[in-house]
């Protein structure tokens, strides 16, 4: 069935969510830097493992657990939220991948790209139409990551993964008949059973860089969850509360952040394949911008008459 895109009104009620979720994520970088030395599994093993607990202290408060429950006993649901689990374990593990090998310019790139990723799914999956000034902004995209093709290849995958894992997990959630915080609290209990053995694995080893090297460490790890939590369920509950198309406009202001950072804070270089696909890229979205802000004008006037 063909999901209606949302009304003006839902966009304006999911913006402060959104606005949240990507200015958290968009510094995230800072605090992922402080774990450099702790293996990548290991800290989205521990991000998993300490989001839980949270899920269920606000569902508690909120007087959710009811709705976890019954969404647990729903196979259909508990298959689309297996899905969304994986892929954003995946994302979650690229991107720490990607910082702490130095490569955040090639994670902001992703998330440039992923808003013009949910263009394509909203309206492959989703019956959302593509104007004619989305499909220019898609083309020029386009021919950006094609020039990393042939100067950049060897951080293109972290870019494309990144996209493609988030912009699908965005229009699974959107689409998923639960609540913003059960759902999340779902697919954090279903990657459990492999996040703790991941990290009793690390916490075997004694490799004295994780959990339980020091003081420091530990906290920050834990603290993982609280990072791994809070801007998701920002997401989550924006993600259906404004149209696909909408939530990507708003989704810049996370990759443009992390841009800022690891070319004036991380020193990263910016090879010439990746600076002629910023460009385009930032092309691309001017013409996406002007088009989003071309639709919203008119839905405005609209409900005004």
């Amino acid at each position: 069935m063909t999901q209606q895109t949302a009304p003006a009104r839902s966009n304006q009620g999911g913006l402060p969510y959104a606005l949240g979720a990507y200015a958290i994520w968009g510094f995230v970088p800072l605090f992922f830097k402080l774990l450099s030395d702790v293996p990548p599994v290991e800290v989205l093993a521990q991000r998993i493992v300490w989001s839980l607990p949270l899920c269920f202290v606000i569902m508690a408060f909120r007087r959710q657990i009811g709705e976890y429950r019954a969404a647990l006993k729903n196979w259909r649901v508990l298959r689309l939220l297996l899905a969304s689990s994986v892929l954003i374990a995946l994302n979650w593990l690229v991107y720490i991948h990607a910082v702490f090998t130095d490569h955040v310019l090639a994670a902001s790139l992703g998330y440039y790209l992923n808003p013009l990723v949910n263009v394509l799914l909203g309206m492959i999956f989703l019956g959302e139409r593509l104007s004619r000034l989305q499909a220019v902004a898609v083309v020029i995209a386009g021919v950006g990551v094609a020039i990393l093709l042939a100067g950049a290849l060897d951080t293109l995958w972290i870019s494309l993964t990144l996209a493609l894992s988030f912009g699908t997990y965005g229009l699974i959630r959107k689409v998923v008949p639960v609540g913003s915080l059960p759902g999340l609290a779902i697919e954090t209990t279903l990657l459990l059973p492999l996040s703790a053995a991941a990290a009793g694995y690390y916490l075997w080893i004694g490799d004295g860089r994780g959990f339980g090297s020091s003081t420091d460490i530990s906290w920050l790890l834990a603290a993982a969850g609280v990072v791994t939590a809070i801007p998701l369920l920002l997401f989550a509950t924006a993600a259906r509360r404004m149209s696909y198309a909408a939530l990507g406009f708003v989704q810049y202001l996370a990759p443009s952040i992390v841009f800022l950072l690891g070319l004036f804070v991380f020193d990263e270089p910016l090879k010439p394949a990746q600076l002629f696909c910023f460009v385009l890229i930032w092309i691309s979205i001017a013409v996406f911008s002007f088009d989003m802000w071309r639709k919203m004008r008119a839905e405005r006037m609209v409900a005004v008459a």
